[in-house]
C-alpha cells in the first residue's frame, strides 16, 4: 500500500471512531478524489466493522455511480458518489455510522439512469415478488421501499446472521458409487421450503441416497420456477427460506452422511441480472461492451438458446464464475455442483440443425479450467456436467475426472412399456447398454445414469398411458403391472457400477404428467408411499441402495452386460464376490442362458432363497416383468 493511501486509511478509522452523529450515516473519506480501491476491498459488499460497509462495483465504461438507500433517504447526493478507480474500472465507497444488526436496502444508480443491486449481493429486495413470500417460510422479511425507488435492490447488514455448524469437515464417501436424489424444492413438500425438505431427511436416509441434488436455489426470477432463470448468483432464493435455513439443511444432511450438490446455471441469465441490466440495448439484449455476455448465443438452434449467453472466453466471466463456486463451498459448505448445459460454454458457432455438436477444443478448455478452479478450492468437490454433446467430448471430460449426466429415459421407458422389441432410430428401443460407462469407452465410472430427471416425462405416466396392452390379460397400463416392470428397470439400473440418480418420487412411481404444463407446479404425492404396489417399488430401491453401499462388487470395473434384448443381464465380479442381475421385459415368459461366471451356491436377494448352480452358465426362465438378483455365497 502506498504511504498516501495508508495515511488516508488510518485517517478514516480515526474519523469513524470519533463520529458521534447517529442521525444519518455519512460516507467515509468524502474529501478524497478519485482513487484506487482501498487494499483489501473486493467486488461486492465488504464488511468493515460493526457500523461500516464498503461497496465495490466493477463497471467499465460507466461515468458515475451513486449509492442510494435507506441510510440517505434514497437521495442522490455528492456525499454518496462512489469514487472511481480508472485503472481497474471499479467504483467504490465506504460508509459508516450504520446500526449494528439493522438491515438496510440500497442500490447503485449508474450514470443517473440504471438502478441495480450489486451482482455479489447475498440478499435482495424484490418489488414484485417479496410480498408474496409467506411469513412461515421467511419470517420478518424486510419490506421493499415502495415509492422511494424501483427495480431490485440489495439488502445489507453490518452484522449478518451467523450459523454455528455442527459438521465442519464433511467429506463425500465413495463418490463413484453415489446414489443422488434430485429435488425441486417447490414440488417436494407441501410447505415448498427448504425446511420442508429437511423434514424429509429421515425418509431419504432410509431410501439409501447419499447425495441430494437441489435444483437451482440461488435467486431466480419470480418465486415460482425451476430455477433455470437465475438473476443473482450469491443469494439463496428467499421463496424457499432464509440463509440459515439452507445452512441448517446442509448441516443436517452432513450429519446423516448425505452430500449436497447445487444445481447451477452459468450458461445464461435473464433481464433481471444486474450484469445484463448494466449493458443492454433497451430490450435486454447484451451490447458489445458487456464484460460478461455475448451479444447473442452462438447456437443457431433455437432449442439451445436461453436468455443472455455468458461469454466464457471473457476474463471477467471467468473471475465471476470462480467466485460463485468459491462462495457456495466456503459459506454454505456445498459439496459440489451440477452445471446446466455445459455444451453452451463456448463461443464456437453451431448451425441451426445442430443439437449434438462437433468436438470443440475451446469448450473443453473452458470446462477443464472451471473444474480445476473448483478442485483448487476443494479437492473433494463433486463436479457434474449436463453436457449433452457427442461421446468424444464426454469421454475426455470423464477421463479428466468430471462426472456427466447420462439420460437413459427413453430406452428404459420403451422397455418398461413393453415396446422394447421394436426397432428405433438408433437401434433396439429397449437397449439400455448406454447406462454403462464402459460401453461408452470410458475408463472411469463418471457416468451419472438415470431413468428420470426433472426434464423427462415420467416413467409411470407413460406406462399408464402408452404401455403395451396387446397381450391380455397381461396389461402394462394396469398400475401394478407397470410398477413391477419399473422395479425390474430399477434393479438393472442400480446394479450397474457408477453413480446413479433418482428423480423425486420416482421411487414410488410418480405418474403425474410432466408435459401437460412443463414448468408448472406439480402435485406433492407423499400419499403414494401408503399404496402397497408403490411401496414395493420404494422397497426395491431401498434394498438396491443398501446393497450398493455394502457390497464392493457394485464398485467393480470387472463386469459384463447384455442389455440390448428383452432378457437383460449384468454380471459383476469383485474377487470371490459375484453378483448377477437378470430381468425379462418381454410380455411373455422367456428363457435364456445366463452367465453367472462360476458354479456354486447363489442367494436370490429379494426372496432370500438359495440355489445350487452346477455350472457357471444356466438356462433360467423368467415370467414377463420378472427380475432376480443372484449373489454368490
Amino acid at each position: 500500500m502506498k504511504i498516501k493511501h495508508l495515511f488516508l486509511f488510518f485517517l478514516t478509522i480515526i474519523w469513524l471512531s470519533c463520529s458521534d452523529d447517529d442521525s444519518n450515516p455519512v460516507p467515509v473519506d468524502p474529501e478524497v478524489p478519485a482513487t484506487p480501491v482501498v487494499v483489501g476491498m473486493r467486488d461486492g459488499i465488504n464488511l468493515i466493522s460493526d457500523d461500516s460497509l464498503g461497496f465495490v462495483l466493477f463497471a467499465p465504461g460507466k461515468e458515475s455511480v451513486y449509492l442510494i438507500g435507506d441510510f440517505n433517504n434514497w437521495e442522490v447526493s455528492e456525499k454518496y458518489k462512489m469514487k472511481k478507480d480508472s485503472e481497474t474500472n471499479r467504483f467504490w465507497i465506504r460508509i459508516g455510522d450504520l446500526q449494528k444488526d439493522k438491515e438496510y436496502i440500497c442500490q447503485y444508480l449508474i450514470d443517473n439512469a440504471i438502478r441495480v443491486a450489486d451482482p455479489y449481493a447475498n440478499k435482495i429486495s424484490d418489488p414484485w415478488n417479496d410480498s408474496k413470500i409467506l411469513s412461515t417460510i421467511y419470517p420478518n422479511l424486510i419490506a421493499y421501499p415502495t415509492g422511494k425507488t424501483e427495480e431490485i435492490a440489495m439488502v445489507v447488514n453490518t452484522s449478518p446472521d451467523s450459523y454455528s455448524w455442527k459438521v465442519s469437515n464433511f467429506k463425500v464417501s465413495n463418490p463413484d458409487n453415489m446414489v443422488i436424489y434430485e429435488i425441486l424444492i417447490r414440488d417436494f413438500t407441501e410447505e415448498g421450503s427448504i425446511k420442508g425438505v429437511q423434514g424429509k431427511l429421515d425418509y431419504l436416509q432410509n431410501l439409501g441416497v447419499n447425495a441430494i441434488e437441489l435444483m437451482p436455489f440461488n435467486e431466480f426470477e419470480a418465486n415460482n420456477s425451476w430455477g433455470y432463470n437465475p438473476s443473482f448468483y450469491f443469494a439463496p432464493d428467499k421463496a424457499y427460506g432464509t440463509s440459515n435455513d439452507y445452512k441448517a439443511f446442509i448441516d443436517a444432511c452432513h450429519q446423516r452422511g448425505i452430500a449436497v450438490i447445487m444445481d447451477i446455471v452459468l450458461n445464461h441469465s435473464y433481464g433481471q441480472s444486474p450484469m445484463v441490466r448494466m449493458y443492454h440495448d433497451g430490450k435486454y439484449n447484451p451490447t458489445a461492451d458487456n464484460p460478461w455476455y455475448n451479444q447473442k448465443s452462438n447456437f443457431a438452434n433455437p432449442d439451445a438458446q436461453w436468455g443472455c449467453d455468458f461469454n466464457h472466453e471473457s476474463q471477467y466471466t471467468k473471475v465471476f464464475v470462480d467466485s460463485v463456486f468459491s462462495y457456495w463451498m466456503k459459506e454454505y459448505k456445498i459439496d459440489g455442483f451440477r452445471l446446466d448445459f455445459t455444451k453452451g460454454f463456448s463461443n464456437t458457432p453451431y448451425p441451426a440443425d445442430s443439437w449434438g455438436s462437433p468436438y470443440d477444443a475451446a469448450r473443453i478448455k473452458n470446462l477443464k479450467r472451471i473444474y480445476d478452479e473448483i478442485k483448487k478450492r476443494n479437492s473433494d468437490a463433486i463436479v457434474i456436467f449436463e453436457h449433452l454433446s457427442d461421446n468424444d467430448e464426454e469421454k475426455e471430460l470423464a477421463e479428466y475426472g468430471i462426472k456427466l449426466w447420462g439420460n437413459i429415459n427413453y430406452n428404459f421407458n420403451e422397455a418398461t412399456m413393453g415396446w422394447g422389441a421394436g426397432q428405433g432410430e438408433y437401434g433396439p428401443k429397449g437397449d439400455v447398454k448406454w447406462a454403462s460407462y464402459k460401453e461408452r469407452g470410458w475408463t472411469k465410472p463418471n457416468l451419472v445414469a438415470y431413468m428420470e430427471s426433472h426434464d423427462e416425462e415420467r416413467i409411470m405416466f407413460k406406462n399408464n398411458s402408452y404401455g403395451n396392452d396387446e397381450h391380455p390379460p397381461y396389461n402394462v397400463q394396469e398400475l401394478a403391472t407397470g410398477l413391477q416392470r419399473t422395479e425390474a428397470a430399477a434393479v438393472i439400473l442400480m446394479t450397474l457400477p457408477g453413480p446413479k440418480m433418482i428423480w423425486q418420487f420416482g421411487e414410488v412411481g410418480y405418474d403425474f404428467e410432466l408435459n401437460n404444463d412443463r414448468l408448472g407446479k406439480k402435485p406433492v404425492r407423499w400419499d403414494y408411499y401408503d399404496v402397497p404396489e408403490r411401496k414395493a417399488l420404494y422397497d426395491v430401491y431401498v434394498k438396491m441402495n443398501k446393497l450398493r453401499n455394502a457390497n464392493s462388487a457394485f464398485s467393480t470395473a470387472d463386469y459384463t452386460i447384455d442389455l440390448a434384448g428383452q432378457y437383460k443381464q449384468i454380471l459383476l465380479k469383485s474377487g470371490n464376490d459375484y453378483v448377477c442381475a437378470i430381468a425379462n421385459f418381454d410380455l411373455e415368459p422367456l428363457s435364456a442362458e445366463v452367465d453367472l461366471g462360476k458354479a456354486g451356491q447363489w442367494q436370490e436377494y429379494f426372496t432370500n432363497t438359495t440355489t445350487d448352480f452346477p455350472t457357471g452358465k444356466q438356462t433360467i426362465e423368467l415370467q414377463q416383468g420378472e427380475y432376480r438378483l443372484y449373489i454368490s455365497k
